[in-house]
């Protein structure tokens, strides 16, 4: 039976993560748990992720850092903290990171769930709304078809070819590290995935040929800039 959503859980107390990830995965969810931030980073990177349910005290990177993270990542996944504390302060600081909700232990699971649901419904109306298209110079990439049109052609791309190229268009003027192009694409940073992120970044850069504004520049060292006209 299919998934109904999978869930980021970064819980350092592990009895209480226990009970949460068992009464989720009985409601059909499919739960990742990381018991301090970094890790719980390093997860989120990977993809996939739909829901986020962050402790705020967490070794490591705590969950505000965190929230933070994901929040210059991803402006849909949405986030609820999960704290003991319950002061205003707290709330308006959780708030300010992005977060979506905050829910005080203890609580009870039914209210968990609504919350949940109400967030994920959410998300789920935006990307049935969202056009997957981005305009780069003269020419026009739709994610969701797989092609990218430029004075009339159309090429056709591979899925991993329009992934890779999705994750440069949203960062678009910025300079991206090598590590974190892999990591959020291919899921895992090595050195063969490295020499297999080239091959499809020479493709790409044949792709734009066809508008010379478009250029994908290599920063030696550090990553790649996908550079637009303004």
């Amino acid at each position: 039976m299919e998934s109904k959503a999978k869930v980021l859980l970064a819980e350092d107390d592990t009895s209480l993560a226990f009970v949460i990830k068992d009464n989720l995965e009985e409601e059909r969810y499919d739960v990742a748990w990381c018991a301090d931030g970094e890790s719980a980073w390093q997860r989120y990177i990977k993809g996939g992720i739909d829901i986020c349910l962050l402790d705020v005290m967490m070794p490591v990177k705590d969950g505000f850092t965190l929230a933070k993270k994901i929040r210059q990542k991803s402006d849909v996944v949405p986030i609820l903290f999960i704290t003991a504390k319950s002061l205003e302060q707290d709330k308006l600081d959780g708030f300010k990171t992005g977060a979506d909700d905050y829910i005080t232990k203890p609580f009870s699971m039914k209210e968990l769930l609504l919350r949940m649901d109400v967030f994920l419904r959410r998300t789920k109306k935006m990307h049935s709304e969202q056009v997957r298209e981005y305009k780069l110079g003269n020419l026009v990439f739709s994610f969701t078809d797989l092609k990218l049109f430029s004075n009339g052609e159309e090429i056709s791309l591979t899925q991993r070819e329009a992934d890779l190229l999705k994750f440069f268009c949203e960062h678009v003027n910025k300079v991206v590290k090598r590590e974190e192009v892999l990591l959020s694409v291919w899921g895992k940073d090595d050195y063969f995935l490295g020499r297999s992120m080239d091959v499809f970044i020479t493709r790409l850069r044949k792709y734009f040929k066809a508008d010379p504004h478009v250029i994908l520049e290599t920063i030696h060292g550090i990553g790649f800039r996908l550079n637009l006209p303004e």
